[in-house]
């Protein structure tokens, strides 16, 4: 209400003279003695004594409050219900100074725009003041000030605007308050937030911090649906009772308390000015968290709720409203993520990968279309000879902000929102015409297959067969070149349209392999079932393998890779050991069985010309 007393008590001007009409000429008669020197205005009718002494009289019994002014600003003239308003008698007004009656004073700009009206380079003056009663109430007034015309004094008026300041005040307090709950509802809420961010806010010995606990009831739908909305209204009404009572408990700023609102729905806020840290934040959330965890009686129901809340607090400079909200409602949503029932306090760190992640997910389908995505290779080698059998194939986003990104950074994002289908087809096109091209640069050396990683969305969401006939036959690669993996857990679910996709292209001749074998439901009963030719070992089981100084193999790590490697073997299936990093390692896969390996012991993922130069060579050796 400060704030809005301020711009009421700005001075407004109006740009042409005002006159009283006749009131005027009585005005001017009660002070002809102060004025003899003074030429009337030519226009001026001649006044009778009769009509001075009217208009005298009219002066005297106005309700409203009125006073002549002289250029020095002393009160030449003053009625009785100016009087009556500032408990004196008319007669003790005379000479006293009219700018201390009306407390024009107390601003720089209300007292040079009175001066302006003094000297008559203004017209009009119009402001409002709050002016002390000598009985000890006080009450808001309007005052005006314009030119007397035919004189050089001034008419200064005071409205008496107390109710009508009260009403307003009423009728803001209904804008601004919840009617459930009563509390200061979002419009309150996001004024106070944005006074509390000015840097003005912070000049008398503030921390110049600020905090803010984002509070959402978990399963308070529920309760509407189940008890009705009169029962979830009496749940609220009590929650922001226990908000209010933690907040008056832990508050200390310079307001004397913190700001609880409630900004719709079952969301609250609870705004901490000059705020001393996070640890005061923390102590906050944590005592609502057990206050609202407390069970609630309302009318014979027993009531029990839980809240998640997010916690920001940072320097308010450099701070808006709109980013600290964002962050609260970042945090929230951890919150609820997390497990619900819960406080959460925000991380720059996470909120970064939350908006790269955003980033990438509204740039990933054009993305394929501008060419941003690259295909590097890591061969596949035969345990035995050391040949290059085959490679994988690995997208690569060459990203114009966040620079080269391998899969794990994207292909869930391409997944969730489908354009793993787009971007599915362009790895495959891509990798079986690199695979053709280089059985035609190099037709001495035996060809070398290309193995595609294919999610499952692509068998649902596209034909997949369709897609494979049609690259194959494009570029001239033999289905027998072409390998196509699937994680475990989606081959062993497979029912339906996957299991008739990876029987259509088993019986086109392209293989299927699982990949990271070992990690999901290991059905093996099922494996038998399933149009597979090869097994992809996870590299978990590799790096049991490995020797290291003082220490020495898992010999059980061994027995299981053996086992399923003989398993393999006896349903027709060849095995991929991945994560293949030290020699020691590979003598090992080799002495088990196991036919091919794939690691950083041969070659990382690698650029095409430089597969070409492995083909019909030993990498690693």
């Amino acid at each position: 209400m400060h704030g809005h007393s301020r711009a009421l008590r700005e001075p407004t001007v109006s740009g042409t003279s005002e006159g009283t009409g006749s009131a005027a000429d009585s005005i001017r008669s009660a002070t002809t003695e102060r004025h003899q020197a003074v030429p009337a205005v030519p226009s001026a009718p001649t006044r009778t004594e009769s009509e001075l002494r009217d208009y005298r009289a009219a002066f005297n019994a106005a309700h409203l409050a009125m006073a002549v002014v002289d250029r020095s600003g002393h009160v030449v003239a003053a009625n009785a219900a100016l009087a009556g308003l500032l408990g004196a008698e008319p007669h003790a007004l005379v000479e006293q100074c009219a700018a201390d009656l009306v407390d024009l004073g107390a601003e720089a700009r209300t007292w040079q725009a009175y001066q302006e009206v003094l000297r008559g380079r203004q017209a009009r003056l119009r402001c409002t003041r709050r002016l002390k009663h000598p009985d000890g109430h006080s009450l808001w007034t309007e005052v005006t000030l314009g030119p007397v015309p035919g004189t050089r004094d001034v008419l200064l008026s005071v409205a008496d605007i107390s109710d009508r300041r009260d009403l307003q005040a009423r009728l803001r307090h209904l804008q601004m308050h919840d009617p459930v709950t009563r509390l200061p509802n979002r419009a309150l809420f996001f004024e106070r937030l944005s006074a509390a961010l000015e840097a003005s806010s912070y000049e008398q010995g503030g921390t110049g911090r600020i905090g803010l606990c984002y509070l959402d009831l978990d399963g308070f739908k529920a309760v509407n649906d189940t008890l009705g909305h009169r029962v979830g209204d009496r749940l609220l009404t009590a929650v922001a009772a226990r908000l209010t009572q933690c907040a008056d408990q832990s508050g200390y700023g310079r307001t004397g308390g913190h700001l609880v609102a409630r900004l719709g729905g079952d969301e609250f806020a609870l705004l901490v000015e000059d705020s001393t840290g996070t640890e005061q934040l923390a102590d906050l959330a944590q005592s609502v968290l057990a206050a609202v965890q407390e069970p609630f009686d309302l009318a014979g129901q027993r009531l029990s709720v839980s809240a998640s809340i997010g916690v920001v607090e940072r320097a308010a400079a450099g701070t808006s409203a709109t980013g600290l909200m964002q962050a609260a409602d970042t945090t929230l949503y951890w919150a609820k993520a997390d497990g619900k029932a819960r406080w959460t306090l925000f991380d720059p760190e996470r909120n970064a990968h939350r908006m790269t992640r955003q980033a990438l997910t509204s740039t990933l389908r054009p993305a394929v279309e501008r060419g941003e995505f690259q295909l590097e290779y890591q061969p596949l080698v035969d345990l035995e000879s050391g040949a290059v059998r085959g490679v994988e194939a690995l997208v690569r986003w060459n990203h114009p902000q966040f620079g080269m990104l391998t899969p794990n950074r994207f292909i869930g994002i391409a997944e969730e929102d489908g354009s793993i289908v787009q971007l599915g087809r362009w790895v495959l096109r891509t990798a079986c015409r690199q695979a053709r091209r280089w059985q035609i640069e190099q037709p001495s050396d035996s060809p070398v297959f290309v193995s595609v990683n294919v999610a499952v969305r692509q068998v649902w969401d596209s034909d997949l067969v369709g897609d494979v006939a049609e690259i194959l036959a494009e570029t001239g690669l033999a289905p027998q070149l072409l390998q196509l993996e699937l994680t475990e857990s989606a081959v062993m679910g497979s029912a339906g349209r996957p299991l008739q996709a990876l029987q259509a292209l088993s019986d086109m001749g392209v293989r299927i392999a699982i990949d990271d074998f070992g990690t999901g439901y290991s059905n093996l009963a099922y494996l038998s079932r399933l149009p597979v030719s090869v097994l992809k070992l996870d590299g978990s089981f590799v790096r049991g393998f490995r020797y290291e100084e003082g220490t020495h193999p898992n010999p059980a790590d061994e027995t299981i890779v053996e086992a399923l490697v003989q398993l393999a073997h006896r349903l027709g299936l060849t095995v991929t050991a991945e994560c293949v990093e030290t020699a020691g390692q590979a003598a090992r896969l080799r002495r088990v069985g196991c036919d091919t390996g794939q690691g950083w012991l041969y070659s990382r993922a690698v650029a095409p010309e430089l597969i070409a130069e492995m083909i019909g060579t030993r990498p690693g050796a």
